[in-house]
């Protein structure tokens, strides 16, 4: 039990647990929504789109969360831009911004006189270094995540399974996606200072997808994908407390082996039936 409480009798450790808990529902909350429609993409895509204005943020030392919002906006009408003025689908829009802003946030960075530190900051985050305005500021991402998800939620459904359908019931399915994507870029935002730009990624997906190998309900999947993200910061920092390792790279990469625990048990699981089932 000691080695459960020990890493978390320091005050700093404590403030990431919050910081990192609160990130994790948050992002398990719009998670569910990128991994039922198949906005994983955009998702990963979204994650290296606010790279440039974070980038940009550190070297004008302007607010960096306005920083990442700003890159946000300008990656979704590049995206937009490409879909409409083009034949392409939107894929290859996500794609190209995605490089692209990627490359650029690199190249901004690079002139900085802190170039490593300030890159690996920005890519990988500091679990450990979280302060009580970032709990703040993680406290109204996740509250009002969770307000419009539920003010949503109905609209947000319907257009997963059936975005003409959206449309015939009213629910204004472009409205809805628009709300959506805000929602996935505020939470993107809102972390990346606790767990970096590259490892949101893992919260924001992992969870979710393993919530889906297990229930099938959509709230279902929310509430079990907040479990699995909370255990996931809490699974993470205690591991890298004890083992020396990065806590936001670590607490990124517990939910990924969690999924694949799960879905290799249900192989097991699956296998072992077949073979006890009578030939027919």
């Amino acid at each position: 039990m000691e080695w459960l409480i020990e890493p978390f009798e320091l005050a700093f450790q404590q403030r990431a647990l919050v910081g990192g808990s609160l990130a994790a529902v948050a992002l398990a909350l719009v998670g569910t929504w990128v991994v039922i429609r198949g906005m994983t993409f955009l998702g990963d895509a979204l994650v290296h789109g606010v790279i440039p204005g974070i980038a940009l943020a550190v070297l004008l030392d302007f607010n960096l969360l306005l920083g990442a919002a700003l890159a946000a906006l300008v990656m979704l009408l590049g995206i937009n831009l490409v879909h409409r003025q083009t034949t392409f689908s939107e894929d290859t829009g996500i794609g190209l911004l995605f490089v692209g802003m990627l490359g650029l946030g690199v190249i901004i960075i690079s002139r900085t006189d802190s170039y490593s530190g300030s890159l690996t900051g920005i890519l990988f985050g500091d679990a450990l270094g979280v302060t009580s305005s970032d709990i703040a500021v993680l406290a109204v991402v996740a509250a009002t995540t969770l307000v419009v998800s539920g003010l949503l939620f109905r609209s947000f459904l319907v257009l997963s399974f059936n975005e003409q359908k959206a449309e015939l019931l009213g629910l204004r399915p472009k409205l809805a996606h628009g709300a959506l994507l805000a929602l996935i870029t505020l939470t993107i935002i809102g972390s990346f200072q606790t767990v970096g730009t590259l490892l949101v990624f893992g919260l924001l997906v992992g969870p979710p997808a393993t919530a889906a190998l297990l229930v099938q309900r959509v709230p279902a999947i929310m509430g079990l994908a907040a479990l699995i993200g909370v255990f996931s910061v809490a699974a993470g920092l205690i591991i890298s407390f004890h083992a020396d390792t990065s806590g936001s790279a670590t607490m990124a990469v517990v939910p990924i082996v969690l999924f694949f625990l799960v879905l290799t048990g249900q192989s097991i699981v699956a296998s072992t039936r077949r073979s006890a089932a009578p030939p027919a």
